[in-house]
């Protein structure tokens, strides 16, 4: 029998463990091109806006009940001709990598987003973050392009490659491409 990942909504008693994950796996590397780390207050003015917005937050649960992940997603761009898109954000603590937490927080998400009634899902991953691409693509993403040096970190420039998701299709198989209409 397969492993549940226990998932739920986000809390504010999450906004800790949550700033420190993104602290390790996004701010510490080029997974987010934020250049300082995160405070627990900056997180839980997130997870406060995200609930005023109407923008999930899940987070995935250990054993012990600690987070060990989590997922959002919120507007893609101010403009109300974009508001059938969200953009995405994923991240696993360091130690739980691999364990499939990243793929049962997004499946839930992209469940969400469809239930919502959303048309599609964005992606921006630093083109250079293979196993972020393809764990992208084996979810139904599509690489739509990717930008040229748009942001610099570490003292070297960097570039974005953006998936979409459309949601009211379902997913391609890895490496598929979906005709463009």
């Amino acid at each position: 029998m397969p492993h549940t990942i226990p998932i739920r909504a986000a809390s504010d008693r999450d906004a800790s463990d949550i700033c420190a994950i993104h602290n390790a796996q996004g701010v510490a590397t080029t997974a987010s091109y934020r250049l300082s780390p995160g405070t627990a207050a900056e997180r839980a003015a997130w997870l406060a806006r995200h609930r005023r917005e109407g923008f999930p937050v899940l987070v995935a649960l250990d054993g012990d009940e600690r987070v060990i992940g989590f997922a959002a997603y919120e507007r893609f761009r101010e403009l109300p001709g974009y508001d059938p898109t969200v953009e995405h954000s994923v991240y696993t603590a360091p130690e739980h990598e691999h364990e499939g937490i990243g793929r049962a927080l997004m499946t839930e998400l992209i469940g969400l987003a469809r239930r919502a009634g959303l048309h599609a899902m964005v992606g921006v991953v630093d083109a250079d973050n293979k196993a972020s691409l393809a764990f992208h693509e084996h979810l139904g993403f599509t690489i739509c392009g990717v930008l040229p040096q748009v942001g610099r970190k570490f003292d070297r420039w960097l570039d974005t490659a953006v998936l979409v998701r459309l949601l009211d299709e379902p997913p391609t198989g890895a490496g598929e491409r979906r005709p463009r209409s």
